[in-house]
C-alpha cells in the first residue's frame, strides 16, 4: 500500500503521523512511504532520518495526498486541504466532526474515507488511540493554567503551590481528567473532581485516598458552588463521537473570582464550557466575565516530540492492519477498527455522528 504522511499545517502543529521508526516497519512489509518533506524536522526527524527508514521524501502535500492510497494525519483536515480529498483516499486521523459541523460535512462532501483515532475502541471499552493525547492535554491543562494564573499573564496572582494551597475543580473523570487530578495533586493543590457517575468517583477515590480531594456528583448547582472556589477550572469532558455537553454555562461564569482560569480540554468536540471558542498557541486565550479562557484546540501539540512518539506506539498496529490487509478487509476483522470509521462515500457511518449530523441513529 502506498502510504502518505503530509506535514501539520495547523497553527503550532509540529507532531508527524509516523516517526521513523514507524516508518521502517511499514517498509520492511513492503509498503511505500511517503513524507512530505520537514514535516517532522521541527522534533528532531529529518528528512534524512526518513530516507534511511526507507521512505520516499515529497516536496508538496498535493503530492503526497494525489499519489497515495492511505494519508496519516494527526490532526483533522483543514480547508486548504480538502481540495485533496477524494473518493478512492482513507484517512486516518484525528477528525473531531462533531465538534464542527460545517466542516464536517464539507469533508463527507468529498467522499473520502475517514477513520477517527478518538472513537476507535478496544476490548475493555477504552479509546486506546484517544488516550495517549488525552493524558497529556491533561497534564498541560495544569501546567498552562497555573501559567495563565500569573499576574503578568492577566491571571489572579496565585501559585500551585504548599505556600498558599489553592483549588483546581476537574471536570469529568476520564483520562485527560485523571491525569489533570494527578498534575494537580502534585502541585499540592485541593482538587475538586466532578463527575456524573458515582462509579468513576468512587474508582477514582480508591486511586487518590480522601486527603486533599473531594468527589462531587455533577449537578448545575454543585458545578456552581465547585468553580465559585476554585482558581483553576478544568473541563475535560468527552461523549464518545458527539459534541461536548455544555456543563458551566456563561451565568455561572460570574460567580468566578476575577483572574481565575478556566482549561477546556473538550475544546475540540465543540467544548464544555458555553463561552469556550477555539484559540491557538499563537492566542491562547481570551477573557469573559474576567476569566480567562485558555481552549486550544491541539494542546498536546505543545509537546510534540512526546505526543508524537506516544501517538505512534498507538496507532502503528492499527496503521500496520490496514495496508496488510486493505481498508474494507481490516474494517470487517476488527470490531474496534470499525468503531473508528466515521465517514464513507459522501456518508457519515458512525452513530454518534449521525446523530449530531441528521439528528437519526441507525
Amino acid at each position: 500500500m502506498i502510504i502518505g504522511v503530509p506535514k501539520e499545517i495547523k497553527n503550532n502543529e509540529h507532531r508527524v503521523g509516523l516517526t521513523p521508526a514507524s516508518v521502517k516497519a511499514l517498509t520492511d512489509q513492503n509498503h511505500s512511504v511517503l513524507i512530505q518533506s520537514d514535516a517532522g524536522t521541527a522534533i528532531g526527524f529529518a528528512d534524512e532520518l526518513y530516507r534511511q527508514s526507507g521512505a520516499s521524501i515529497i516536496e508538496s502535500a498535493k503530492e503526497i495526498f494525489a499519489r497515495s492510497e492511505l494519508i496519516i494525519k494527526v490532526k483533522e483536515p483543514v480547508h486548504e486541504e480538502f481540495g485533496f480529498l477524494r473518493p478512492d483516499l482513507t484517512l486516518f486521523t484525528y477528525l473531531h466532526l462533531a465538534g464542527d459541523p460545517v466542516s464536517a460535512r464539507k469533508i463527507m462532501e468529498t467522499g473520502v474515507t475517514g477513520i477517527a483515532y478518538e472513537t476507535v475502541t478496544s476490548d475493555d471499552g477504552r479509546l486506546p488511540l484517544l488516550a495517549p493525547m488525552s493524558a497529556i492535554a491533561g497534564e498541560i491543562s495544569i501546567v498552562v493554567g497555573a501559567y495563565h494564573l500569573l499576574k503578568p499573564n492577566q491571571g489572579r496572582g496565585t501559585l500551585l503551590s504548599n505556600l498558599d494551597p489553592r483549588i483546581v475543580t476537574v471536570i469529568g473523570g476520564g483520562v485527560a481528567g485523571n491525569a489533570a487530578i494527578a498534575k494537580a495533586i502534585s502541585n499540592d493543590a485541593t482538587v475538586n473532581v466532578i463527575d456524573s457517575s458515582n462509579i468513576k468517583l468512587k474508582s477514582l477515590q480508591e486511586i487518590y485516598g480522601d486527603s486533599g480531594i473531594n468527589y462531587i456528583l455533577s449537578t448545575p448547582d454543585s458545578i456552581t458552588e465547585a468553580i465559585s472556589q476554585s482558581d483553576l477550572v478544568i473541563g475535560s469532558v468527552y461523549v464518545v463521537g458527539k459534541e461536548a455537553p455544555k456543563v458551566v454555562t456563561k451565568e455561572m461564569l460570574k460567580v468566578m473570582t476575577k483572574g481565575s482560569v478556566l482549561v477546556d480540554i473538550s475544546i475540540d468536540q465543540g467544548g464544555c464550557f458555553e463561552s469556550s471558542r477555539p484559540t491557538t498557541h499563537d492566542n491562547p486565550i481570551f477573557i469573559e466575565e474576567g476569566v480567562s479562557h485558555y481552549c486550544v484546540t491541539n494542546m498536546p501539540g505543545a509537546v510534540p516530540l512526546t505526543a508524537t512518539n506516544a501517538l505512534n506506539e498507538a496507532t502503528l498496529p492499527f496503521i500496520e492492519e490496514i495496508a496488510n490487509k486493505g481498508v474494507q478487509l481490516a474494517l470487517q476483522e476488527n470490531v474496534h477498527l470499525a468503531q473508528g470509521l466515521n465517514i464513507m462515500n459522501g456518508e457519515a457511518q458512525h452513530s454518534a455522528l449521525k446523530e449530531v449530523l441528521t439528528g437519526a441513529i441507525d
